[in-house]
């Protein structure tokens, strides 16, 4: 995918790297294959290697790493997992990777209040596994296995966002280090709070252009009595979007509720050895007591009887539950295999669920007219879709037409009502929606926020706001 050129950068000054050096020993390297590493993420662009990677095991390490990028004016790029998928880690500007993987303590679990502090380099299923035997889980959930100060940094979501948010109202307050190593704390432990501007969710979001999270609160929740999960086939992407409207608008208190059209579904047969109906299909899950859940799994069938929907299966067992979401989250490398050697043009948009229906069969429309392969699957519940269009990178023709087709979706999502991202966040590929989406006006205030944190721009510069529009 084609991003603007980064534009030239002077090498690192030798004192910043004797210091860093000096700082942090083997913590700190230059090595090219180290550099490459660090430069990229699993989206569809090129890498864009740092000049450097300093390794942080303290909030102490990247206070040090700061200050001294900032003293020597040098970018920084803070970096968790690796699982972006907007070029969130490429260093376009050059600079330094902070990668703070190795931060990967549980500081503290706190049952009774329901609520976890964490270093970032934890993962999801890391503190899930820790949790274990609590009564308690952690519900968000992306597709990659992604670090926690990652997710609060793009506001990621996943398939349980319809019923228990996005890592937006998960996060309850963070320790975060500014572009000049100053440590600020945000937010806190109470559920609420009206004292001053509400800077947790400021920096949620803000992919690192404004600070490098350095630990973060989250809220915990209970594991429910009764799950109960299922798949239902359709015989179209129209009739099954409809049956999650009506789900939705019924009141059911859906916990997932997830769309995979038909070549998903075939695409997951392949690559997890399933057996599943190769037609486009909904994901169901419900959370609850077990009278709830019974009650629950009624209307839902009715619902999709009304559309329908034929060989509705449920899995109750956990075996079966885990069998069946692993596969769903399996579907973007499942898509991959397509296609082997080529590369996914990842969408992500997000429409008002009234919407959703005639989003998705306009979308499918372009994709077919303009000859792609591409996958169809997502959130619906709450009306977040992608579509992973397979491109040949050594195609310019291809990935240029599927660059216009994701300029389309992106346009047609804001016209509706929604937004070019839903959960990966703007980066490097989405900056020119920023405006349209946002107004200019807006995007001013945020730039002017940016200035005001981060005012040498050395916070992963070249993220989220468009090149060549400044404030004002």
């Amino acid at each position: 995918m084609t991003v603007p050129a980064a534009p030239a950068h002077p090498p690192l000054p030798q004192s910043l790297l004797d210091e860093l050096s000096q700082l942090l020993g083997t913590r700190f390297s230059t090595s090219a294959s180290v550099r490459e590493h660090h430069g990229s993420d699993i989206s569809a662009l090129d890498p864009m290697p740092p000049d450097a990677v300093a390794y942080a095991n303290s909030l102490d390490d990247i206070v040090a790493i700061s200050a001294a990028c900032y003293r020597h004016n040098v970018p920084m790029i803070a970096y968790g997992s690796g699982t972006s998928l907007e070029g969130w880690l490429q260093a376009s500007h050059g600079g330094i990777s902070i990668d703070v993987s190795g931060m990967d303590q549980i500081v503290q679990i706190r049952v009774d209040d329901m609520d976890v502090t964490v270093q970032p380099g934890v993962t999801r299923k890391q503190l899930n596994a820790a949790l274990h035997g609590t009564g308690l889980f952690f519900p968000i959930d992306p597709g990659a296995d992604a670090s926690l100060g990652g997710m609060a940094a793009t506001r990621a979501s996943g398939t349980n966002a319809v019923r228990y948010g996005t890592m937006r109202e998960n996060v309850m307050g963070m320790t975060a280090v500014l572009a000049d190593g100053r440590v600020i704390h945000t937010g806190g432990r109470a559920r609420k709070s009206s004292a001053g501007y509400d800077l947790t969710h400021l920096l949620v979001g803000s992919g690192g252009t404004l600070a490098t999270i350095a630990e973060l609160t989250v809220k915990l929740h209970p594991i429910p009595e009764a799950i109960s999960a299922a798949v239902c086939r359709f015989p179209t992407v129209d009739h099954a979007v409809r049956a999650v409207i009506q789900t939705i608008q019924l009141g059911v208190p859906i916990a997932r509720i997830e769309l995979l059209d038909a070549l998903t579904m075939q695409a997951l047969n392949a690559y997890s050895k399933t057996q599943l109906r190769e037609a486009p299909s909904l994901f169901f899950e419900l959370h609850g007591s077990e009278a709830s859940v019974k009650e629950q799994i009624e209307t839902v069938r009715l619902v999709a009887d009304e559309h329908q929907g034929l060989d509705f299966e449920w899995a109750v067992h956990p075996e079966d539950r885990s069998r069946l979401w692993q596969a769903r989250h399996d579907a973007y490398f499942a898509a991959l295999a397509l296609r082997p050697g080529c590369r996914s043009l990842t969408t992500d948009a997000v429409v008002p669920i009234s919407r959703l229906a005639e989003c998705i069969e306009t979308t499918a429309a372009d994709l077919a007219e303009n000859g792609f392969l591409a996958p169809i699957f997502g959130h619906v519940g709450d009306g977040n879709f992608h579509a992973l269009i397979l491109v040949d990178p050594h195609n310019p023709d291809e990935v240029e037409r599927a660059e216009a087709v994701a300029h389309r979706l992106a346009e047609r999502a804001i016209a509706m009502g929604g937004s070019c991202t839903g959960e990966h966040g703007v980066g490097l590929t989405k900056q020119h929606f920023m405006p349209v989406e946002h107004g200019a006006n807006a995007v001013d205030v945020m730039q002017a926020i940016k200035a005001a944190l981060d005012p040498k721009q050395l916070m992963n510069p070249g993220k989220i706001f468009p090149r060549g529009h400044t404030a004002g």
